[in-house]
């Protein structure tokens, strides 16, 4: 059975007045404009040293296109390393459920490496202090009600998900994002290393997905995934030459 990859996309937006508040954005053109009048005009960060060092001898190609760009322009880190909280007990044994739980932290910690090729990670035991939070556990699923239907809508069930929100990080005063990834206990295998790398691909700025099965962010699983693709990385590197407000001085 394939099994499609969801990211949910928060779209959120700051006040910031005395106190930093956090609400939905919503779609109004006015309201929209407003708002964004309070941040930095969106700028290019410097290319990380990793990427702009990488060398691809095919054509280069990528999938920008198929990148989605939130109120603040596209999810660029720009303070290195990238700090990554996995979630771990305190203490593993030797029962059928600490295995499997030892087995997913293996999975997660080789697709950090994995990347970590390309942009610098460092794994923190400080879950406050990370900027992407990898979980061990069941995305839920809402079930909203369809008001012209009458009718609840159910989404399908969703083994693994990305999602973010915006924050105001002090001295200095920057707009900054922070990630969640979820990803299931029942993942085992291959599918755990592929489902764990794709999703930090997301939390890294790929925020949409690839439609060629060769690259790590494609679209739903394959039966037997790739690792991390040329075409994965060269749309990374288009994505950290766009302009964004995250990360600029307010």
């Amino acid at each position: 059975m394939i099994s499609s990859w969801r990211s949910l996309k928060k779209y959120t937006i700051l006040a910031i007045a005395i106190a930093l508040i956090v609400f939905i954005w919503r779609i109004v053109p006015p309201t929209r404009s407003q708002s964004l009048a309070a941040f930095p005009p969106p700028k290019v960060h410097p290319l990380p040293e990793s990427l702009a060092n990488y060398v691809d001898r095919s054509r280069r190609d990528n999938y920008l296109t198929e990148i989605d760009k939130t109120p603040l322009g596209y999810l660029v880190w720009s303070q290195f390393p990238i700090k990554i909280f996995i979630d771990k007990p305190l203490q593993l044994g030797n029962s059928a459920a600490d295995r499997r739980y030892q087995a997913w932290i293996d999975a997660v910690e080789q697709a950090v490496s994995e990347w970590n090729v390309y942009l610098p990670l460092k794994e923190i035991s400080d879950r406050e202090m990370a900027d992407i939070i990898i979980l061990r556990s069941q995305p839920k699923r809402e079930v909203k009600l369809n008001p012209k239907t009458g009718l609840f809508d159910i989404p399908r069930a969703v083994t693994a998900e990305t999602t973010y929100k915006f924050y105001l990080q002090k001295n200095p005063g920057t707009v900054a994002h922070k990630m969640t990834i979820e990803i299931s206990p029942n993942y085992l295998g291959v599918s755990l290393l592929a489902t764990a790398r794709h999703e930090l691909g997301h939390a890294l700025g790929i925020w949409g997905h690839s439609k060629d099965r060769g690259d790590a962010l494609y679209f739903s699983q394959v039966g037997n995934p790739t690792g991390i693709s040329s075409r994965d990385v060269n749309t990374l590197i288009e994505i950290y030459q766009q302009p964004t407000r995250l990360g600029w001085r307010i």
